[in-house]
């Protein structure tokens, strides 16, 4: 069931976007004359609690980390940062892969990352924003909005739709208290109770996933800062 979850994790839109990253970091690494080995412990501060070198996690955990890592062209640091624990990585990832990659409900892929981003802002979560920006880019092809929810949500160019989604996110978020209203303001826009549980618990998630990373001072992987800015230029993948 793990390999399924973190398969799920990068969609073929996302590699794609990410093969440019991958070479532009080998061409960068043999400039450099550096020699990286997947066993070694990652050579920046990625977390302030040691990360475990693969040849000490368990089997499934680095097949997890060697998918993703060959698919994507690196390895986010949230995977290292949880191999701490191994136990609670695999929980996260199952938790998280049900939530953000189900394919019933009323939100998209692109709802579900700007949910994450505008929570995450109100956390003051590094990791998450820039991380959960990166991947709307990509699944909304609106290389902006992200970077406008950051600042204010509510002066983002967002539709009556992504608006009611992220008001209500923000109440959950704030642990104001949900009334009927809450939930009527949801449906004029077309979702129903069932997408207000899909909003609730990924802005709950979060908020767990954001106090993990201020804990362990979690650090955005640089590749994330660019992806989904710029359209891909097709001719360069012939």
């Amino acid at each position: 069931m793990a390999t399924q979850v973190i398969s799920k994790l990068f969609r073929p839109a996302v590699f794609t976007q990410l093969a440019a990253l991958r070479l532009r970091g080998k061409v960068a690494a043999a400039a450099a004359g550096t020699r990286h080995l997947s066993s070694d412990p990652p050579p920046e501060k990625v977390s302030r609690y040691p990360v475990p070198y693969r040849t000490d996690l368990p089997v499934d955990i680095v097949e997890l980390m060697e998918e993703v890592e060959t698919k994507g062209g690196f390895l986010p640091n949230v995977f290292k940062v949880l191999s701490h624990r191994p136990a609670e990585f695999r929980a996260f990832f199952a938790y998280y892969n049900e939530l953000m990659n189900k394919e019933t409900g009323g939100l998209t892929k692109a709802d579900r990352e700007l949910i994450v981003v505008a929570t995450s802002i109100h956390n003051k979560c590094l990791y998450c924003v820039v991380a959960h920006s990166a991947l709307h880019r990509i699944y909304s092809k609106k290389p902006t909005l992200s970077d406008q929810v950051v600042v204010n949500y509510e002066n983002a160019e967002l539709g009556p739709r992504e608006r009611a989604m992220l008001d209500f996110a923000m109440a959950v978020c704030r642990c104001d208290t949900i009334t009927e209203q809450h939930f009527q303001a949801l449906e004029e826009v077309g979702f129903d109770r069932e997408d207000a549980w899909d909003i609730a618990a990924i802005a709950a998630f979060f908020a767990m996933s954001n106090r993990l990373a201020h804990l362990t001072d979690m650090r955005p992987n640089l590749e994330f800062y660019n992806m989904g800015r710029l359209p891909r230029d097709k001719s360069k993948d012939k």
